[in-house]
């Protein structure tokens, strides 16, 4: 079984990775996804009260359960069956890696914003550092 993970940010980009996953199951029927989304760690600037830190927190957990349930919806639209759902927080590039390898994943996958070359040569900066840190084969996905 080819056991792949699909970053997700809820972006278009990220649905296409759901996309190139499932073109790649119609293929290889033993395809099992999990399908992750990293919070980045909140920057807190000045002092703010401790209920407004405890509602950003809220917040930005909702936000990350329903980007994942639309993941999963979206995946599962698209014809894959074996998905799983993962979140983290922290660095986004370091725990996509560090959850591929502690899960034992066969791959990455992920969409790539493509902007230009000054937004570092038609890769975003988190696939740049997923390509650069990950021991396992990264398919970029536009």
């Amino acid at each position: 079984m080819l056991k792949v993970l699909i970053a997700v940010d809820g972006s278009v980009h990220s649905r296409h990775a759901i996309d190139a996953v499932s073109r790649l199951a119609k293929e290889m029927p033993a395809v099992s996804a999990l399908l992750l989304h990293v919070r980045e760690t909140p920057t807190y600037y000045g002092d703010l009260p401790p209920y407004d830190t405890v509602a950003v927190e809220r917040a930005g957990l909702a936000h990350q359960e329903a980007l994942l349930e639309a993941a999963l919806t979206h995946a599962h639209a698209t014809g894959l069956t074996q998905v799983v759902l993962a979140s983290a927080t922290g660095s986004v590039a370091q725990e996509i890696v560090r959850i591929a390898h502690d899960r034992d994943m066969d791959q990455i996958v992920m969409g790539t914003r493509g902007a230009n070359a000054l937004s570092g040569l038609l890769l975003g900066s988190v696939a740049q550092r997923v390509v650069h840190l990950a021991t396992m084969p990264v398919l970029l996905v536009k």
